[in-house]
């Protein structure tokens, strides 16, 4: 085990997961203390799956962006994780369930960035960083918690396993979005054509580019930024579901489209 508890913690997390193992509690004195340590785990955990193939940083989720998701974890804010290359879909996607340990989907707005935004820029807030905007879309967050004990769950831990995430599916891309308003359009998931749950933009902080605008700033502060390119899932409309062999998956976002997912 490596002698220092962040490396020791990212690698402990790396293990977990190859083994699709839960990953919870950390052995004594690896757990993360605070959010600022979760986060260089995070960033460790980052690099040992780029590494393993996963592919480059793509873009990032925001997680915990209603009250009660951040009372849940005992947080007052959001939290961010990576989301790879290799596990970004586009369209009606079919994937495997055996790929994961406990598949589970979110009903996203999601959003790709035009330009990068250093800290020079900064700070960001829901005004400024529309013109940072290239395109909005209908997403679907997979996550993957691998069945853990969420009595052992806290935001540090949350934040040191990457957020959970596990890939996203976006629909297509629309790029004059300009004239929508995206806090309040209104969305939905479907699983084998019922509707599961409902909400709108505005669910996710009041507004989608509020999560995005906080995201902005706290990677800054992290000392690295969004880029050109990356895309951004701004937070769930709808509560996560979790999905059994054949389950048929959709989002819909009106104005912007769909994105759907069939687990075989």
């Amino acid at each position: 085990m490596a002698s220092d508890p962040i490396t020791g913690a990212a690698r402990y997390l790396f293990d977990a997961a190859q083994a699709k193992q839960q990953g919870a509690p950390l052995p004594a004195g690896l757990a993360p203390p605070d959010v600022a340590t979760a986060y260089l785990v995070q960033d460790i955990l980052q690099a040992l799956w780029v590494e393993a193939g996963a592919g480059k940083v793509a873009g990032w989720k925001v997680a915990l962006t209603s009250k009660v998701m951040q009372e849940l974890v005992g947080v007052g804010q959001p939290c961010e994780g990576a989301v790879f290359a290799s596990r970004v879909h586009r369209g009606a996607v079919s994937l495997p369930y055996d790929n994961f340990v406990n598949i589970g989907v979110e009903s996203e707005i999601a959003v790709r960035i035009a330009h990068d935004l250093p800290a020079s820029g900064g700070p960001y807030d829901q005004d400024s960083i529309r013109e940072a905007v290239a395109s909005c879309m209908a997403a679907i967050e997979i996550v993957d918690d691998r069945a853990i004990d969420y009595s052992l769950i806290d935001a540090p831990l949350l934040i040191a396993d990457n957020s959970f995430n596990a890939g996203c599916i976006l629909g297509d891309e629309i790029s004059d979005w300009q004239d929508l308003d995206l806090a309040a359009l209104a969305g939905r998931m479907l699983i084998n054509g019922e509707v599961v749950g409902e909400g709108v933009g505005g669910d996710a902080l009041g507004h989608p580019l509020v999560p995005l605008s906080w995201l902005a700033n706290n990677l800054n502060d992290r000392g690295t930024m969004l880029r050109a390119g990356d895309v951004v899932l701004t937070g769930s409309i709808v509560a996560t579901k979790w999905l059994q062999p054949g389950d048929h998956m959709v989002t819909e976002v009106d104005g912007l489209g769909r994105a759907s997912l069939t687990v075989t």
